[in-house]
């Protein structure tokens, strides 16, 4: 069994302030959208669905990028060509957001 390196307060401490920064956009993310979807002309009774959009996706296009990503090898290593696009798109994705 390999002996995992115990972590100090600190190393944790900086581990979750990260994280902290991640609830922030996510708290946001959970005020503003139900009011953006309306405003771009969801009707209320779909909103629902367009809530569970994203987390569907995520189970249906995770497994299938992973297992691209377990059999990539180019000199930027084997998940960072992904991460640079997801970065990529993602960047797009919010400049074009309202």
């Amino acid at each position: 069994m390999q002996h995992r390196p115990r972590l100090s307060f600190w190393e944790l401490f900086s581990m979750n302030f990260g994280f902290l920064g991640i609830q922030f956009g996510f708290g946001l993310q959970l005020a503003n959208m139900s009011a953006i979807y309306s405003k771009l002309g969801a009707d209320a009774s779909k909103i629902p669905i367009l809530w569970l959009a994203g987390p569907m996706t995520g189970l249906l296009i995770q497994p299938i990028i992973g297992s691209m990503s377990d059999r990539t090898w180019t000199w930027l290593g084997r998940r960072r060509p992904y991460f640079l696009v997801g970065a990529i798109l993602a960047s797009i994705a919010l400049f074009f957001m309202p």
